[in-house]
């Protein structure tokens, strides 16, 4: 990254090699010349250019010098801002630095990070030493006092590093350059990124708790200034240097004795939401951020440069509280504001990746990648996002491209082990984890997928071994059955199916040839169904909500009535706001689960929901179908599920009683997204005349619980609800050789059994070729007795 001197010193050569008219401004047609000769390999509309300059001239209107055009400052402020970045367009010009140039930039970055001493110099000198923010123009230091302060200020952190120095003479850090880095938009003045390491200072101890007292004295010398105006000052300094040398928690005070002293300006607020991010504490991050919004949007122009940035780190405050699809729509904004913004046209690509919008993703992905070919984190999403589409060979290109750039890039490395896995090259993923390893030695996920990689590729041995190892690393249960189901195979000796995937070798039976003894046994196909809405339920974590918060919702939720295109009155709100519903239904998840969760509804019922791209839903219907995979009674549920359409505004004024065709679209709607197989052509059937003849409760039920046209299905479901966590002692699946996890269907001929898996894809062990198999289902081992010891009495009666 380039120093500050040198950063300066390249702007300056790029504004002079545009200033074709020697005037000291870019005007209109030297700023396009200079647009398109940074981005060769974009291809420029005239509208696309006339709207990036729309957007350069009116968020730096105060650096408008009347025709002349922009100015140098104007210009070295947009790189500032993170709208482009210099060092790429200074190579993409062919420029160079002169010796002296190159002299003088080394001399200002040498000066910038020497030492504070107390003896008080020229204004000129202060300002090679102090960090560049502090003689940034709006953002840095006013007052000579002030000055005085920073300087001692680094003289105590410079006394405090030097204490807790370790053997190596510098502070305990982390190397971080191996993972994403947020790429968000940490400053209001020139640009700076966090540090590649990451520095934890020692609390605990009495040098830092001198330090601290020391830093008092300190403030309370910025809070007896002379004006108000002074104090600010200096408490932003001393918030700036502790923010600089990572000690977070000491800069937060300071920051938000700023905003104490002036409320309404922007960068107070802004300092103190990164701090907060920084901490981990997101939602106070979140509400720092939109208050440094509040003052920017009622600033004017003022402020207007800083909206992108501000729009950034609120929509990453937002990722970390798990709301993606709220920080979608920041960082949309970001990107509105600045099309050059690249780190906002990532997160943008990022967090609709993050959410089943994939299309969307690579788009906003590769124009962020345009602006910014060497950008490792957008080429590691991109090739994510063309893997999510199937396009499989590009993502591996893509996945390449991103750990050339960066060759430790955990996320690249370990996504592309996923992908290698997914086709079947197992020994290539098994290289890809090792990496992953190499770089982040505790990482378990990374030994178990490379154990199971090993696996496919028919290493026994050393799958065993990473297995072993994983399981130094957690101690969670899938890791026993993994080492179980590798125990199995070793003792049957079974040959894998096809090829390598560490599976016995099967039959697939069709549905026909399976048949179900006793009343309690599920028929394959519905199992198969129910199977899939129960993972579903897993990922959202929705069999965790109680049924009874959608009905709390409905009663204390404020949503007005509006109008879709068809004219039907309905209660909408935007998924954002979907969203928010959906955060306090979901409050006992953390962040990351939270966002799978969200992830899953969007893709499985909100793309249902929202066939147009609207971006709106509809709220009663949602509610409605939510409900019957809620937990809580099966009557509850149906019971809410009702009560959800009758608080449709369509339904409104029909006392106890909704619209028949209400009804119908709710079940059609229901099997569309929970019965993909059936009800989607039925989708299609909706479109017709309306029946305004209305149904009670109990009709509505005999409707939902028709086991043909209705879902019926949900009987299978509880059956799971209830029973899908019981263990068979030491039974294992006859095919697929792992415990057995839910009912055991076993075959009454042949005596084989099978999981819930197999037996819902008609899976049989191939010495067993019948024209018939006839399973019975058992719950649990207890009921496995029951009927043995039936069949003991029975053969005792026949005896005797």
């Amino acid at each position: 990254m380039a120093t500050r001197g040198s950063r300066s010193e390249k702007v300056k050569r790029i504004f002079y090699q545009f200033d074709a008219n020697h005037d000291g401004g870019l005007n209109r047609e030297e700023m396009a010349a200079l647009v398109v000769a940074v981005n060769p390999r974009v291809k420029f509309s005239d509208e696309q250019i006339n709207a990036i300059l729309d957007e350069v001239f009116r968020t730096y209107g105060d650096f408008i010098d009347g025709d002349k055009g922009l100015t140098y400052e104007g210009l070295l402020r947009t790189y500032d801002d993170g709208a482009g970045d210099v060092d790429r367009d200074f190579d993409a010009l062919g420029l160079e630095l002169s010796l002296d140039e190159a002299k003088g930039a080394s001399m200002a970055s040498e000066a910038s990070s020497s030492s504070i001493v107390d003896e008080r110099v020229a204004e000129s000198q202060k300002k090679q030493r102090t960090a560049a923010w502090a003689v940034s123009p709006n953002h840095g230091i006013v007052f000579d006092d002030t000055w005085k302060i920073v300087d001692d200020l680094e003289i105590l952190v410079k006394r405090l590093k030097a204490k807790q120095a370790g053997n190596n003479g510098k502070v305990k850090g982390e190397n971080l350059d191996a993972y994403s880095e947020a790429g968000w938009s940490r400053e209001l003045g020139p640009s700076s990124e966090i540090s590649e390491k990451r520095v934890f200072w020692e609390e605990s101890g009495h040098d830092y708790a001198l330090f601290v007292k020391e830093l008092g004295v300190l403030r309370s010398r910025a809070d007896g200034a002379r004006s108000r105006e002074q104090a600010f000052d200096g408490h932003m300094a001393i918030g700036r240097v502790l923010y600089e040398h990572q000690l977070f928690k000491e800069a937060l005070v300071s920051f938000k004795r700023a905003c104490e002293l002036q409320p309404v300006d922007v960068r107070p607020h802004f300092r103190a939401g990164n701090c907060l991010y920084v901490l981990g504490r997101y939602k106070e991050s979140k509400e720092e951020f939109l208050l440094a919004l509040e003052a920017a949007e009622a600033g004017g122009n003022q402020w207007a440069y800083l909206l992108p940035q501000i729009y950034v780190n609120l929509g990453i405050a937002l990722e970390g509280e798990g709301m993606v699809l709220s920080a979608c729509e920041y960082y949309r904004e970001a990107a509105i504001l600045c099309p050059t913004h690249f780190r906002a046209l990532k997160l943008l690509g990022s967090a609709l990746f993050g959410v089943g919008e994939y299309r969307a993703a690579v788009k906003a992905l590769e124009e962020a990648i345009f602006m910014k070919p060497d950008y490792a984190d957008a080429h590691c999403d991109l090739a994510s996002a063309l893997h999510a589409l199937g396009e499989d060979e590009r993502a591996i290109e893509v996945f390449q491209k991103a750990i050339d750039l960066k060759p430790g890039h955990v996320d690249a490395l370990y996504n592309l082990g996923g992908l290698y896995m997914d086709l079947g090259r197992f020994q290539r993923a098994s290289e890809m984890y090792t990496r992953v390893l190499a770089v982040w030695p505790n990482h378990w996920r990374a030994q178990l997928n490379r154990a199971v990689s090993l696996l496919g590729a028919r290493e026994t041995e050393d799958a065993k071994k990473a297995l072993k190892e994983a399981l130094k690393l957690t101690n969670r249960v899938e890791l026993h059955d993994a080492i179980a189901h590798l125990k199995q195979l070793q003792k049957k000796k079974v040959k894998a199916n096809g090829g390598a995937n560490g599976e016995a070798s099967f039959v697939t039976v069709e549905a026909t040839k399976f048949k179900a003894v006793g009343e309690k046994a599920t028929l394959r196909q519905d199992l198969a169904i129910a199977l899939e809405i129960r993972a579903f339920q897993r990922i959202t974590r929705l069999s965790r909500c109680d049924v009874d918060l959608l009905k709390k919702e409905m009663s204390d939720g404020d949503v007005p009535v509006s109008y879709s295109g068809t004219g039907v009155p309905q209660r909408s709100i935007r998924k954002p706001n979907l969203e928010e519903i959906l955060r306090r239904l979901l409050n006992f998840l953390k962040p990351e689960t939270f966002q799978g969760a969200v992830k899953a509804i969007n893709e499985r019922i909100l793309s249902v929901f929202d066939d147009t791209g609207a971006g709106r839903v509809d709220l009663g219907m949602f509610f409605a179908v939510l409900a019957p995979i809620c937990s809580g009674p099966p009557e509850k549920r149906k019971r809410i599920a009702f009560d959800a359409l009758l608080w449709r505004p369509v339904n409104e004024g029909g006392g106890s009683q909704i619209r028949k065709d209400d009804a119908t679209k709710y079940i059609k709607l229901l099997r569309a997204i929970y019965v993909p197989s059936h009800g989607v052509s039925e989708m299609l059937e909706l479109h017709g005349e309306t029946d305004p003849s209305t149904m009670s409760y109990t009709e509505f039920l005999v409707m939902f619980n028709d086991p043909d046209w209705g879902f019926g299905i949900m009987s299978t479901l509880l059956k799971l609800e209830t029973g899908d966590r019981n263990r068979h002692g030491n039974h294992v699946c006859s095919v697929c050789r792992y415990p057995i996890i839910g009912s055991r269907f076993k075959e009454i001929k042949s005596h084989f059994s099978l999981c819930n898996q197999c037996y819902s894809e008609g899976k049989v062990p191939p010495a067993y070729k019948q024209e018939e198999y006839k399973f019975r289902e058992y719950g649990t081992e207890g009921e496995a007795m029951k009927d043995k010891c039936k069949c003991f009495t029975l053969q005792a009666h026949n005896d005797s």
